[in-house]
């Protein structure tokens, strides 16, 4: 099967990020005239979810899923409640809601739902890109390992 490499805000509705895992984001150019700055997350994409004798295999790669002009950044993840080590957090999925403000610009409010551990991430962005960045693998786990991943890759 032929897997996309780029994605973006008019594919949202086709694309999941359901226990997608994230290794690191940031924040970066900063506008300070508008208050503005790209948010990119460096994931572990799963292109594919493949059934396998009762079990699944998954085709993932690399990302880069960066959220363009992003602003009222909030974010709540919990590793004390579950006692849980310092790792990769896990996605169960992104929402969004359209906003239209009085002087008619239009932008998304989304809410990424965190699984693992317990939290979200929300904010207020027009649209986002997402490029695959690495090689794609496919194995029995839902994230790469870091011998997997490009050194420096996304984020």
């Amino acid at each position: 099967m032929t897997h996309k490499a780029r994605w973006s805000t008019e594919d949202f509705e086709e694309m999941s990020w359901h226990d997608v895992h994230v290794h690191g984001f940031q924040i970066i150019k900063n506008d300070e005239d508008g208050g503005t700055a790209d948010l990119v997350f460096d994931i572990d994409y799963i292109l594919e979810w493949r059934r396998d004798n009762g079990s699944f295999k998954f085709v993932i790669a690399q990302a880069e899923l960066r959220f363009h002009e992003a602003s009222d950044l909030k974010l709540n993840l919990d590793y004390v409640q579950n006692s849980a080590g310092m790792c990769a957090f896990s996605i169960d999925g992104i929402e969004r809601e359209s906003i239209t403000f009085p002087n008619g610009y239009t932008s998304y409010r989304w809410r990424m739902e965190i699984n693992w551990p317990n939290g979200f991430i929300e904010f207020r962005s027009p649209g986002f890109t997402q490029a695959v960045v690495g090689q794609h693998h496919v194995q029995g786990c839902q994230w790469l390992s870091p011998s997997q991943r490009n050194a420096g890759g996304a984020a």
